[in-house]
């Protein structure tokens, strides 16, 4: 079945809409419709069920969205979080670089190349660095000293808050902090319906674990990932 297809079929089922459709749409972001809603439920509640409610040394966190703009600037987004964004001078096309060339091909003469969409040569621009991260202020005034981002993944709300949670929990190692919360990615190039979209949910668990420790976690963790598909129904020999 293509992805044409299912979109249509998610549509008409109810399950998934475009968000903002009767204006025109909104681009990689999706509304979720009544029986969308409920199949996304039943999925996080059956996660959070696996990871809080059946260990003992896994608790649950709801960290805000908005954070202090220094977490950012100490985990590397900032200067880092970036993709290589080509444009095309001729019909206004943007692209990443790294799908059009090699991304060791460090010497690409790109004034030689030509525009996938328009087929003009000559037309696409040098790589630039493109950060990923929706940028906001906070307060009544927009400048540089309340600026603030919409959080890109929901790992950093648990790693800041990792002693916080130790201590009030009296948690020993190993043991892990799991979120459920909204993501979002100012993705240069959103497509494939929801499989890469600007704005969506996470369900991730940090595992905390004392040094040279991780390959016996790993291992532990492999076997819990057969118990989490017998929980859900699903063959994990597939």
């Amino acid at each position: 079945m293509s992805i044409e297809k299912i979109v249509s079929l998610c549509k008409r089922r109810g399950f998934v809409f475009q968000s903002s459709e009767i204006y025109g749409g909104y681009g990689a972001v999706y509304d979720y419709g009544p029986l969308g809603i409920e199949l996304k439920n039943k999925i996080s509640q059956l996660w959070w069920k696996s990871m809080t409610q059946l260990h003992d040394n896994i608790v649950g966190l709801d960290s805000g969205i908005l954070m202090h703009p220094e977490i950012w600037k100490a985990s590397g987004h900032v200067d880092a979080f970036n993709d290589p964004l080509v444009d095309c001078k001729q019909c206004k096309a943007r692209f990443r670089s790294d799908e059009l060339v090699d991304e060791e091909a460090a010497t690409t003469d790109w004034s030689s190349l030509q525009c996938p969409r328009c087929g003009t040569r000559g037309s696409l621009t040098e790589p630039r660095q493109f950060n990923l991260m929706f940028k906001t202020h906070i307060g009544p005034i927009e400048n540089e000293s309340n600026t603030a981002y919409l959080r890109p993944e929901t790992a950093q709300g648990i790693y800041v808050n990792y002693l916080l949670t130790q201590n009030a929990m009296r948690l020993k190692i190993p043991f892990g902090i799991a979120q459920i919360g909204k993501a979002f990615r100012n993705e240069i190039v959103a497509r494939t319906f929801i499989f890469r979209t600007r704005e969506f949910e996470q369900m991730e668990m940090q595992y905390f674990v004392k040094p040279k420790n991780d390959d016996k976690s790993m291992e532990y963790w492999k076997n819990e990932r057969y118990n989490f598909y017998t929980l859900i129904g699903i063959d994990s020999k597939k």
